[in-house]
């Protein structure tokens, strides 16, 4: 039983509390800088809301110059501040001195950006109280107030940025990762840090560029609201019975909770929190990882299967009869969905994505987009061209329609059954989906860098049999007239990712041997995967 805090009027003192920030004016002193404030941006300290808590907050943030030293930072490595996140070995590349120094220059960014609160949150992984401490702690340092969240998903510390008003969020997770991992992903100001914007909290680490302060600290609890929320919004034509895999992953203490106040019936699978997962890992992207759920829709009397990932924001589905529907065609279902309502709707897939949803989306009368993999590019090309909707081959699947623009493994699945509550024939409806020869995402692992130099060359002069067209917007994406092959640089692991759909398996034979005498000529001895 996860411990809760707080009551149903948090929102509302707390939204108070930030609009007291924005504008009215007070003689109230200000902790942070030891003055006093008479103007609008008073940071308000949050012990004024009157919600419970279980520990009384430690105001003072004594300074801890030992944590800034040489060493410390040298021991930070670069290679943990990924493109998309900030991920790494606990005890080794992820300490809780190097993860508070991430949180001090968090924090310091957010004060540049003129933001005064992050919500933190973590996942359940069994280095997620210290590390989760440890963010705070940072963050705190430099004069930026943390509202803790305690366990939740990914998603809902998102929700939980947009719903109290605080627009940041940092939440602790290794996502699918093995146990020993660990990782931040961040938002700031509702920007999704990436690529560059994560490389410069590592140089105001190196430079010292660091604020000092002393932030406030609450705990909240978002769990209700965020329930209330999806259950006000989305509507099942009638109950279903489904079964919830949640791999010893977070998702497992919110979804079937969930589920059943939409009115499902719910058979759950591993949806204890437990850090070492000690049933079967949770990716759904990973077939093998949903064999017990495919027995126990094939043995059982439920519907629909639903799978998440270690931080719920990616969703895996599989049929009655346990067939997998890849997150490609389910992004198919959603947007039949959304552009019922919505003609002319964008709709944003990435460079991994099946083919056939170009025409799908076209012939229900909307904008197809194919745009570069990675959670926090799409959603950046969502706020770019007013997409509706999004998906990711991964299971990453965005909704702006109804909800807010970033990727949530539970509310999908509360849209996918929905949808799916409406259809007289939910076999039929499944089977009526294009069909394809596809193969999973393939990976060669490499040294570091070394995928990024081949995909440069393969740029400057590849030559591919048969090819019609070649996509250079995420690696190399070259269809052919019945198929395409995918050559792309992993973003978060030293590797070359291959993926490969055609109309029958004869052409994806062919596809794969003409990326095979590629590959080959300009890595001689090149073993591949196919």
């Amino acid at each position: 039983m996860l411990a809760r805090q707080g009551t149903s009027d948090q929102a509302q003192e707390l939204l108070l509390l930030i609009k007291l920030r924005q504008g009215l004016p007070t003689n109230l002193p200000d902790r942070r800088n030891g003055g006093f404030s008479s103007g609008a941006g008073f940071p308000v300290p949050l012990f004024f809301c009157g919600f419970g808590s279980s520990r009384q907050p430690d105001w003072q943030i004594k300074d801890n110059p030992a944590l800034v030293t040489e060493g410390t930072v040298q021991a930070i490595a670069k290679e943990i501040f990924k493109a998309y996140d900030i991920r790494g070995i606990v005890g080794k590349t992820l300490t809780v001195d190097i993860v508070e120094l991430i949180g001090q220059a968090l924090g310091s960014e957010a004060r540049a950006r003129k933001q005064t609160d992050i919500v933190v949150g973590r996942d359940g992984r069994l280095s997620g109280p210290d590390l989760a401490a440890a963010l705070v702690r940072g963050i705190r340092r430099a004069g930026i107030d943390a509202i803790d969240l305690g366990m939740v998903t990914t998603p809902m510390a998102y929700f939980a940025a947009y719903h109290l008003g605080s627009h940041c969020a940092a939440m602790v997770t290794g996502s699918h990762n093995p146990p020993d991992y660990n990782g931040i992903k961040m938002v700031l100001a509702d920007e999704t840090l990436s690529g560059e914007t994560i490389q410069a909290l590592h140089t105001r680490i190196e430079t010292g560029d660091l604020a000092r302060g002393q932030g406030y600290y609450r705990q909240y609890d978002i769990a209700d609201e965020y329930r209330q929320r999806i259950v006000g919004d989305v509507k099942l034509a009638r109950p279903m019975k489904i079964v919830v895999d949640a791999g010893n992953g977070i998702a497992g203490a919110f979804a079937p909770a969930l589920y059943r106040a939409m009115g499902c019936t719910v058979e759950e699978l591993f949806c204890e929190v437990d850090g070492r997962f000690p049933n079967h890992h949770p990716d759904p992207s990973v077939p093998a990882n949903l064999t017990e759920l495919i027995t126990r829709l094939q043995t059982g009397d439920a519907e629909i299967g639903l799978a998440f990932d270690g931080d719920g924001d990616r969703l895996g589905v599989v049929t009655k009869d346990g067939r997998i529907i890849y997150p490609d065609r389910q992004l198919m279902l959603f947007a039949q969905d959304v552009l019922s309502r919505n003609p002319g709707a964008t709709i944003i897939y990435d460079v991994k994505s099946s083919r056939n949803l170009n025409n799908w989306i076209t012939d229900r009368g909307g904008i197809p987009l194919m745009w570069k993999s990675g959670h926090s590019l799409i959603k950046a090309k969502m706020r770019e061209t007013d997409a509706l909707l999004a998906g990711e081959l991964s299971g990453h699947i965005f909704f702006k329609d109804r909800w807010y623009g970033f990727d949530d493994g539970l509310y999908a699945g509360a849209r996918l059954l929905e949808y799916l509550s409406r259809q007289t024939d939910l076999d039929a409806c499944l089977r009526n989906l294009p069909d394809s020869v596809c193969t999973p995402e393939l990976q060669i692992k490499m040294r570091e860098g070394e995928a990024h130099q081949l995909l440069a060359k393969l740029q400057e002069n590849a030559h591919f049999e048969g090819a019609s067209r070649v996509i250079a917007l995420d690696g190399l994406r070259v269809e052919f007239p019945d198929g395409f092959g995918l050559i792309r640089a992993s973003n978060t692991t030293p590797a070359i990712v291959l993926r490969f759909e055609a109309a029958t398996f004869a052409s994806l034979i062919q596809i794969q041997r003409a990326f095979t005498a590629t590959l080959k000529a300009r890595i001689p001895g090149l073993s591949l995967p196919i």
